[in-house]
């Protein structure tokens, strides 16, 4: 990554440097050719006020000493004069640039390199009075003859800004990924690094990431020291009771209590699989879920109806109150919800106790209410109820075959629904779980 920078800086500062020269050059040029230009055309001015004719120019400019030179040319393009020339014959300047626009606007001008000379010449024209031309001329410098010419002291300067770039490249790059490489060497000191201020949401993120990875580490092994230890109980179970039956040293009175021991075992055991398969599922959140219109009352009293025999089997009397409510939801995880919150409430409630469920709106929400007159629920134990494998009272749960996993299934469904989860318990008088729905609107 250093280097990428370092490169990608350096190739920034010989492109600017680059187009800076350019661009310079361009300026210099237009400013120089305008310069010359203007020279010759205050000069020209100058003689077209003193003369008006060939002839006049010819009397007035001999002997004269000047870098310009001087050309008279007459209406058919002749050279009548030319100060520089003396006797040689010249050509007919008649299809010169400069001349032609002359002859057609009162003045012209036009500039034209000489491979020989490697120079530019430059050419001034204006119409006299008598019809004739004066033509001013004069050889310069091009501009990559005076490039060349400080080509030395451009080549120093530009040595010189790139070695300076590249020390402040260096001191860049090493500002922009030393709080980075700090931060990969002691992340659970990520909070100390001295970063500079874009980074430090960059660094927030990461460490609540980090964060959350432990968390979710220490989660995952606490899950799965706790799924051993359950699934050890009743295995343990079973295996004992099986035993004691295969050495013969049950007798024949206890081989039928024992087999009712293994098949409840058996039954504990396969619901806590069910419970852990379910829970992983819904962790992963890969399996595609279909959503539609529910009525959450129908679900609520099919549900109560499916649990009849078992709150009467356990002396509970259940009840399914309110009214037709329509929510957006998954039905099966609805199902699942009303399932493990009605079997939760018969569960851990007491002899003639009872299970109300309750369906109505609440503030444009819509509300399910599972009500017992159970043994509730400490206050210091009400934030961890939803933990898996957590149990108020571990002996009951036991015994009425809890594995501990419902209400964290009944926390992810409310969670994956964007629904709200309430709980209000008080110890030795019962438990009411509020569930609070959105609306649904076609």
């Amino acid at each position: 990554m250093k280097k990428r920078i370092n490169r990608y800086l350096l190739l920034t500062v010989f492109l600017t440097l680059a187009a800076t020269l350019f661009m310079a050059g361009a300026v210099f040029h237009h400013i120089y050719r305008e310069q010359v230009v203007d020279d010759m055309q205050t000069y020209a001015r100058v003689i077209n006020g003193m003369v008006s004719s060939a002839e006049e120019l010819e009397a007035l400019y001999t002997n004269t000493q000047s870098d310009l030179r001087v050309t008279a040319v007459n209406t058919d393009g002749a050279v009548v004069y030319d100060s520089k020339a003396g006797d040689m014959p010249m050509d007919n300047h008649a299809d010169r640039p400069e001349i032609v626009e002359a002859e057609q606007n009162g003045e012209g001008y036009s500039i034209r390199h000489s491979d020989t000379l490697r120079r530019d010449m430059y050419y001034y024209a204006i119409r006299l009075e008598s019809g004739d031309i004066l033509r001013v001329s004069k050889e310069a410098d091009s501009i990559w003859s005076v490039f060349r010419g400080t080509m030395y002291g451009i080549a120093g300067i530009g040595v010189l800004m790139l070695v300076i770039c590249m020390l402040l490249s260096r001191y860049i790059t090493r500002s922009i990924v030393g709080p980075i490489e700090k931060m990969a060497q002691d992340i659970d000191s990520i909070e100390q690094i001295d970063a500079y201020e874009e980074l430090v949401p960059f660094i927030q993120t990461i460490q609540q990431q980090h964060l959350d990875i432990i968390k979710s580490a220490k989660m995952r092994q606490e899950f799965t020291a706790n799924v051993s230890h359950e699934l050890k109980t009743p295995l343990t179970s079973i295996s004992g009771y099986a035993e004691l039956i295969e050495t013969g040293i049950a007798g024949e009175n206890e081989v039928q209590r024992f087999a009712r021991e293994i098949h409840r075992n058996a039954q504990r055991l396969l619901t806590l699989i069910n419970d852990i398969i379910r829970l992983s599922e819904l962790d992963g959140g890969h399996a595609e879920v279909s959503y539609g219109e529910v009525d959450l009352y129908d679900i609520a009293q099919t549900c109560v109806e499916m649990l009849q025999l078992n709150a009467e089997k356990h002396s509970i009397r259940i009840a399914c109150h309110g009214t037709r409510c329509i929510i957006y939801a998954n039905k099966e995880m609805i199902e699942e919800l009303l399932f493990n919150l009605c079997d939760n409430a018969i569960r851990y409630n007491r002899i003639n106790g009872r299970v109300d469920v309750t369906v109505g709106m609440q503030d444009d929400r819509v509300m399910l209410s599972v009500k017992d007159t159970g043994i509730g629920i400490p206050e210091d134990s009400q934030e961890r109820v939803f933990e898996r494998f957590y149990r108020v009272d571990k002996s009951r749960s036991k015994l009425t075959g809890g594995t501990g996993l419902g209400l964290a299934i009944v926390k992810h469904i409310v969670a994956q629904h964007e629904a709200e989860l309430k709980l209000h318990s008080e110890v030795g008088k019962g438990t009411e779980m509020i569930v609070l729905f959105k609306k649904y609107k076609k």
